[in-house]
């Protein structure tokens, strides 16, 4: 079973998040075998990733970076991660209480290193702050994990 994780970018304009939503899918089908995806479920690349995982007949494992993890998210967003927790077949907590750029950080790490593949929708710019897409897109490419880039040419965040 090939197990791969999301990371990317929140807060996505709507075209640049249909053309993401694409690339995943698109990706996905073209692994051979069963597929488990790795999501923290954070709205933007994370969900679309694990809708797209359910949509491929996948398993979701969700990683669950803090105990306050939730309300740290959209007040907008919370059914929709509620929603995908409860179809996830496992769930994995991390240590922490609250939902810090450290605790997003450690759940990215936790993500590469329970995969095959890391999937990243990322615009390839440096992180705005710890714990960030290109901190985990590092951090993968340096435990020499597979890193497919999902980005629209020319999208803008």
């Amino acid at each position: 079973m090939r197990r791969v994780a999301i990371t990317g970018h929140r807060e996505l304009p709507a075209e640049v998040e249909r053309a993401v939503a694409g690339a995943l899918r698109d990706r996905l089908r073209h692994i051979e075998g069963p597929v488990t995806g790795l999501s923290c479920l954070a709205d933007g690349a994370d969900t679309l990733f694990a809708r797209a995982v359910l949509e491929h007949g996948g398993a979701l494992e969700a990683v669950v970076p803090a105990e306050r993890y939730r309300d740290g998210l959209p007040a907008g967003h919370r059914a929709v991660y509620d929603e995908l927790l409860a179809a996830a077949v496992l769930v994995h907590h991390l240590p922490h209480v609250e939902s810090t750029p450290q605790a997003h950080l450690e759940a990215g790490r936790y993500l590469v290193e329970h995969c095959d593949e890391l999937m990243a929708a990322w615009d390839g710019r440096p992180p705005r702050g710890p714990g960030g897409t290109a901190d985990i897109v590092d951090y993968a490419r340096r435990q020499h994990r597979a890193v497919t880039v999902v980005w629209p040419e020319g999208a803008r965040r």
